[in-house]
């Protein structure tokens, strides 16, 4: 039924009921209900506003969200799993979920996020950004004799799914890595990188690195975990990319850093706010639009039909494991 409502449903009177909350799934919505138990009711939210996804979830059983705050899960008595539509899980509030509530992601965002790093580390270290902006004012301006991507020396932020899927491309270029983690498990002669290491190693990285990819999760530690300090330890001609979570790197020192000509440049793919309903609001509180040698995107480097598509095939799997009371994959926490 749509007549008014924002709540798009298929309703089932005997089986799960599932809400559903992220836009790029819409266009998949018969891939998504085809693959469900045919008694499964489905909840598509039209429109994204949170007393609308609150009213919805009254008897939900999942809900495929990568958005959960504390009051949208005080809501979800019944919820069973909340499954996010991509990696990121910082957006739910696991401790407010009913105990024994599932709580898992899913990826294949990887391959179109590493054609972003690529494209945007050759944009940036040739100063594309200004030869356009120049050229369409009539100036004729080359850069500085920039360097080629298989010159340089790429630093690994994080180094998952999508930092080992970047490096294979940028391996064929040319180029050489290091990589820090949270865990500093990653074995550097397997993955051909120069040397591998811990987060404490990041000053070392920074130093040596003429592109630095940050794909880490936020958690506590990565929050702000490139500052001011960090950032002067960069080289002029060194660019940031940034895929990971906006907050990992500080708003105030990056400006300020990008401003001031401390670094490069930036891709930046990931910000420090989000618009609440609809598609207009300011991703930060400075005008990084005003510079002129950052790239900004609106968290849309991971978006491709196949992400989704495969995206949608491993929810719907957990959804009819959790049907047939079997295990599901990649859960990543568990409320208590």
């Amino acid at each position: 039924m749509t007549d008014q409502n924002p709540v798009i449903e298929t309703a089932n009177t005997d089986g799960l009921t599932v809400v559903v909350s992220d836009p790029h799934l819409l266009r998949f919505r018969e891939q998504f209900e085809a693959a469900l138990p045919a008694e499964t009711t489905v909840r598509w939210l039209a429109a994204g506003d949170r007393d609308t996804l609150v009213a919805a979830l009254g008897d939900a059983d999942v809900l495929v969200s990568g958005a959960c705050p504390a009051e949208v899960a005080a809501a979800g008595k019944s919820l069973r799993l909340v499954h996010a539509a991509g990696a990121g899980i910082d957006g739910i509030d696991v401790a407010a979920l009913p105990p024994g509530t599932l709580v898992a992601n899913t990826f294949h965002h990887e391959d179109a996020i590493a054609e972003y790093i690529v494209a945007s580390a050759v944009l940036l270290r040739r100063g594309l950004l200004r030869q356009d902006t120049a050229l369409r004012k009539g100036v004729w301006e080359p850069p500085a004799y920039p360097g080629l991507l298989g010159e340089a020396v790429v630093g690994f932020v994080g180094f998952g799914h999508i930092g080992s899927r970047a490096w294979q491309l940028l391996r064929a270029f040319g180029a050489r890595g290091v990589a820090v983690t949270r865990r500093g498990s990653v074995d550097a002669v397997a993955e051909r990188l120069i040397w591998a290491g811990a987060l404490d190693d990041l000053d070392a990285l920074l130093e040596m690195a003429d592109v630095i990819v940050v794909s880490v999760p936020l958690t506590e530690q990565t929050t702000g975990l490139i500052g001011a300090v960090e950032l002067a330890s960069m080289g002029e001609s060194s660019v940031l990319i940034n895929v990971g979570r906006g907050p990992v790197v500080d708003e105030d020192a990056l400006f300020a850093a990008l401003r001031d000509g401390v670094i490069g440049g930036a891709a930046l793919d990931v910000w420090y706010d989000y618009p609440s309903g609809g598609r207009t609001g300011r991703p930060s509180r400075h005008p990084f639009h005003s510079l002129p040698d950052v790239l900004m995107t609106p968290h849309s480097s991971g978006l491709s039909r196949s992400t989704f598509a495969r995206r949608s095939d491993d929810i719907t799997t957990n959804i009819r494991r959790l049907a047939a009371g079997q295990g599901l994959d990649n859960i990543v926490a568990v409320a208590r």
